[in-house]
């Protein structure tokens, strides 16, 4: 078990799950009352299996493509991201 790599996957998903849209739509769905067990174990598996998907799309990426235009398309797809959400921002305000 590659323990670093295990804590680095789980320290960035975690940082970036904070606040986000699933994050606060898990936090309304549990504000009903007797809701924790059913609304923790829909969100645990929501975010399993998309996981699980983003692994077996990733582990079959590597075996097309070179891992440097994973990588590449990774950080770009990152950046096509962040450059439209800054833009819908600027829009509203």
């Amino acid at each position: 078990m590659d323990w670093r790599l295990l804590l680095t996957t789980f320290g960035s998903v975690f940082l970036a799950e904070l606040g986000d849209k699933t994050q606060l739509a898990t936090l309304c769905f549990a504000t009903g009352k007797n809701t924790l067990v059913p609304v923790f174990i829909g969100s645990s598996l929501a975010l399993v299996t998309s996981s699980l998907i983003a692994c077996l799309v990733g582990s079959s990426l590597v075996k097309v493509l070179p891992i440097r235009w994973v990588h590449l398309g990774a950080g770009l797809a990152f950046i096509v991201i962040g450059t439209l959400l800054v833009a819908r921002t600027i829009r509203a305000s």
